[in-house]
């Protein structure tokens, strides 16, 4: 059975889709834009600061479902430009310092809303 994961903590999804769901101890976690859940407000337009923000958003999914970034097993990464891709990996490593989950990086033509950086995530209870 799905159970669908929903947070006023990361922003309300912008289309006809979940911020997360599980199933069987799986938790899949939509990409996250660098949104301010309480704003509605995107992050400024800098790589680092999209990318603590775009984290933050799954911390705040994974808290609802009783979870921590060390649940995280998988994430991918899409960027609007791999060539700041440096600068995404130094913000990046300060939300998993223990382990970190396996990872995929891609460069993309555009992103919604015009953010440069969106991540999702896959995390097992």
């Amino acid at each position: 059975m799905k159970n669908i994961i929903i947070t006023e903590h990361a922003p309300a999804a912008i289309g006809p889709y979940s911020q997360g769901t599980e199933a069987n101890g799986v938790i899949f976690i939509s990409g996250q834009l660098p949104i301010d859940a309480k704003t509605g407000m995107m992050a400024p337009a800098d790589v680092k600061s999209q990318t603590a923000a775009s984290l933050k958003n799954i911390e705040a999914i994974l808290a609802k479902a009783g979870l921590t970034m060390d649940h995280v097993m998988k994430t991918t990464v899409l960027m609007t430009d791999l060539s700041k891709f440096s600068e995404m990996n130094e913000v990046y490593a300060t939300f998993f310092t223990k382990a970190a989950p396996a990872r995929a990086a891609y460069e993309v033509k555009a992103l919604p809303k015009g953010a440069m950086v969106e991540i999702e995530a896959i995390a097992i209870r």
